[in-house]
């Protein structure tokens, strides 16, 4: 009789593991609902929402944002640097693009978002000295402090984040690519080009958004 005990607790060991299941190292009732973990929201700005306005220092000394532009339809604002080698591929592209749009009313306004201290090429000096000697036609915006991109979402350079005048404030129409080759030669689609004439039609691009491809945001 003094192993009834033990056979008792055996049994009852049994009856309640018949109602239990192991999921990712946790014992559930084998009945019960197991809710997955939803993945994090990169955190940002989504088509369809109001960009916040910035006031940052331009590689001329001025502060500067969009409210500066009264008379713009909108902007194509571009979160590129100095030291990537996308950046740089799309250089031209870009002071293209500003030739283009500026005079239709969606002016380019690039911001570097990257920390000097970890990539020293980025530093405001040496932005100066980029835009001189390519002679970028748009304002090269220097993001101290690294207060801005994260508002937007920017993950890349280049990132493009294409805003439209509306009564509420500036839409985010198009986030993403600005095309979809890094060499000129093999390009196929141009995302922001087409995103930008439909806003003059009176459209909303299609697509509005694309995966941005290049180097990283460099942060302590």
């Amino acid at each position: 009789m003094k192993f009834l005990p033990i056979v008792v607790l055996a049994l009852l060991v049994i009856s309640c593991s018949e109602n239990l299941i192991m999921t990712d190292h946790t014992i559930v009732k084998k009945d019960s609902v197991v809710t997955p973990i939803p993945e994090p929201e990169i955190p940002g700005y989504k088509v369809g929402d109001i960009a916040e306005d910035f006031k940052l220092k331009n590689v001329d000394g001025k502060m500067l944002g969009m409210a500066d532009f009264p008379e713009a339809k909108g902007f194509v604002i571009i979160f590129t640097c100095n030291h990537c080698p996308f950046s740089i591929a799309y250089e031209d592209r870009i002071i293209e693009l500003d030739k283009k749009y500026k005079a239709k009313g969606y002016p380019v306004i690039a911001i570097n978002p990257n920390d000097p201290t970890v990539v020293p090429d980025d530093s405001f000096e040496e932005m100066v000295k980029r835009a001189k000697a390519k002679g970028f036609t748009f304002p090269y915006l220097f993001d101290e402090g690294q207060l801005v991109y994260p508002k937007y979402g920017a993950t890349k350079t280049p990132h493009v984040y294409l805003v439209n005048k509306t009564e509420a404030g500036n839409k985010v129409a198009y986030i993403g690519a600005i095309d979809d080759s890094k060499e000129v030669d093999v390009i196929s689609h141009r995302y922001l080009e087409d995103a930008l004439e439909a806003l003059l039609n009176g459209d909303a691009p299609s697509p509005d958004f694309t995966k941005a491809v290049g180097c990283g945001i460099k942060k302590k």
